[in-house]
């Protein structure tokens, strides 16, 4: 009996040493993805040496990714395609590609994940678009330029940023009605919420800003400013943001002023506005939130900052106008 299962064992090792190496790294690879917006392409970096691993062709203008709830597949906007493209981790190659409606910026997922809903900023108008069917069940009329997508964290609730009415529409996701339009600052552009889906807060990019909704009343709670020395007002141009999973802390990027601030959610103080490249955009933290990856839209590059000392690491070098990027770890 010890005999066979010492052979089992064995046949099981060798099975997996004969499996091909992309259904080995399936997910959790450690790879950091960066869309390119003038590369039509997606690089992909190991993300303990930061080398080039690969570059995935995608469609024209590839901007806002997210991974899939199964952490097997990234999707990515490809906006002059008017269309996702679906990035299999495994084979790091596109599989498929979703229409989604003119011009694409942002999205999110629905909360069981069968449906994603996209800002058509030419459109002026939000897809909900079927990912199995690959079809456009309904179009929702927004604000001009809508940009920043978020679905609530019980799913009932869509928020859409108008960078041109200065406004955040609040969406019924079970009839996809607006309930709610805020006016907050000048140019909304993105969002994140806290844990318990109390707060909303949205980047406002002109208005050097933070505005905080109250997400049961629809209302307006607090104004964050954002004021690092040495630069005017006109150029803090705060875009991307992300929080940590307990809600203590904020990462907010400062655009055109080439840093991030820092935030404490419960006191709204700034902790520290920190240096990276040029045109701070995007901000990604790893899964254990000890690494943030800061995408510089100028100077094409990220920032690797360590979260504990806020300190950058290094900057990397990526591809030519770097959006988003997202972390398979």
């Amino acid at each position: 009996m010890n005999r066979l299962k010492t052979l089992g064992c064995a046949v099981a090792t060798s099975l997996m040493l004969a499996l091909p190496a992309g259904a080995a790294l399936a997910k959790d690879t450690g790879y950091i993805f960066v869309s390119s917006e003038n590369d039509n392409a997606v690089t992909v970096l190991d993300g303990k040496t930061f080398q080039v691993v690969k570059t995935i062709p995608t469609g024209e203008r590839p901007r806002d990714m997210k991974l899939t709830a199964d952490r097997e597949q990234i999707f990515v906007i490809a906006s002059n395609s008017e269309r996702v493209d679906v990035i299999d981790i495994a084979k790091l190659e596109v599989v498929r590609s979703i229409d989604v409606g003119e011009d694409p910026e942002m999205f999110d997922f629905s909360k069981d994940g069968s449906k994603i809903y996209v800002s058509n900023e030419d459109d002026a108008e939000v897809s909900v678009v079927d990912v199995a069917k690959n079809e456009i069940l309904a179009t929702i009329e927004v604000g001009e330029e809508p940009e920043g997508v978020l679905v609530s964290k019980d799913g009932s609730r869509l928020y859409v940023t108008s960078e041109v009415a200065n406004m955040v529409h609040v969406i019924d996701t079970a009839t996809n009605e607006i309930l709610a339009n805020v006016v907050v600052g000048n140019r909304p552009r993105r969002f994140a919420d806290t844990p318990d889906g109390s707060e909303v807060w949205v980047t406002n990019e002109l208005g050097a800003s933070v505005t905080i909704l109250d997400a049961k009343a629809n209302t307006i709670k607090e104004t964050v400013s954002f004021a690092p020395k040495g630069f005017r007002s006109e150029e803090v141009t705060p875009v991307g943001i992300t929080m940590t999973r307990d809600g203590k802390t904020a990462y907010v990027t400062l655009g055109r002023a080439n840093h991030f601030a820092v935030v404490d959610v419960a006191s709204r103080q700034i902790k520290d506005y920190v240096l990276v490249g040029s045109r701070a955009w995007g901000a990604t933290l790893s899964r254990d939130e000890s690494m943030l990856v800061i995408v510089n839209g100028l100077s094409d590059d990220i920032s690797i900052v360590d979260t504990k000392t806020n300190k950058v690491l290094r900057s990397v070098p990526v591809g030519r106008v770097p959006h988003t990027a997202v972390i398979d770890d």
